[in-house]
């Protein structure tokens, strides 16, 4: 009787509670490792069944807050689909001994990738001259490419995706910085780990690779802008809260900032699945009427490929703690 008893546990501990579609590599790897897979990728959050849940995958849908953890007793990990953990309260997790895992490594190629297709479409007016074309316009002079040759490109936030970025640009003939506030002795050659004050100083482009925590968030303000020596081009891959787009906005108007590329807005929703409002506000409307600006709905990490890489890493890092 004490023997059923165990192993009837055993078998209601090994359930996984996946909130949102994955990748079928990572479901059938959860699968081979043991557990079973519930999809509940529309349940709402006070009908999910989390009383005997042992692992959750998630993507962005539901926030993992303590009132979540309350209802999951059991529960030993929480796999997050993506590179950032800023939808989890890891605090709280970590009081319960749950470990947190995300898959950064997995779509660094995908946002390193994207991210030099947004510093060249800037600028060189690749999408604004296609838009003029199909309005009739065959605009030669007006269309004058800038090269990346000669100019300093500063990496703020050197994890897998800076890194990606940052190796991408090494043939374009450019200088590329790296800053990284918590970091030592981590840039790769030809790279050029450097201060702050440097980044100021000699940047001509920025790209953000930065989590959204209390200290990012907002980080880009127009004083921040107006102390950079020189006028730049940034770009934000990472979060859109980091750069309020009524910020560049008026760093665009006042010449500061040359061009803007991004693939997040502050305007979306926390699932990151669409705009916070059904109406586009006006300041993103302006936005997509300059030609200094590009935007692409937060897909840089997603590509045919990152999907199932990001499953081999959150499989690879489980099997590192769990196995």
């Amino acid at each position: 009787m004490r023997g059923e008893f165990l192993d009837f546990n055993a078998a209601v501990l090994k359930k996984v509670v996946c909130l949102d579609s994955t990748d079928p590599l990572l479901e059938s790897g959860l699968t081979e490792r043991g557990y079973c897979v519930e999809h509940h990728y529309a349940t709402a959050l006070q009908d999910l069944p989390l009383h005997d849940a042992v692992g959750v995958v998630v993507r962005s849908r539901i926030p993992i807050n303590a009132d979540f953890l309350v209802r999951a007793p059991h529960l030993s990990w929480i796999m997050r689909f993506g590179s950032g953990l800023e939808n989890i309260d890891l605090q709280a997790a970590e009081a319960r001994g749950i470990t947190c895992i995300a898959a950064p490594e997995g779509n660094a190629t995908a946002v390193g990738e994207h991210t030099v297709g947004l510093l060249l479409g800037l600028r060189h007016r690749i999408a604004w001259s296609h838009r003029e074309i199909e309005q009739g316009l065959w605009l030669r002079s007006e269309n004058k490419g800038d090269e990346l040759e000669n100019q300093t490109v500063a990496v703020v936030g050197y994890g897998p995706m800076g890194d990606a970025f940052a190796q991408r640009l090494c043939g374009f003939g450019c200088r590329v910085l790296a800053y990284d506030k918590y970091k030592t002795g981590y840039a790769p050659k030809g790279i050029e780990a450097v201060d702050w004050a440097t980044v100021e100083r000699e940047a001509t482009v920025v790209s953000l690779h930065l989590p959204l925590t209390s200290e990012t968030r907002g980080l880009v303000t127009s004083e921040w802008i107006s102390r950079f020596a020189h006028p730049f081009t940034l770009l934000n891959t990472s979060r859109g809260a980091i750069a309020p787009t009524s910020v560049l906005l008026r760093g665009l108007e006042r010449g500061e900032l040359l061009g803007v590329g991004l693939d997040v807005l502050d305007f979306e929703k926390t699932s990151l699945t669409g705009l916070e409002t059904d109406a586009w506000p006006a300041d993103l409307q302006a936005l997509l009427a300059n030609p200094r600006a590009l935007l692409t709905p937060h897909v840089a990490g997603w590509s045919h490929q990152s999907f199932p890489k990001m499953a081999q890493v959150l499989l690879a890092k489980h099997d590192l703690r769990f196995s």
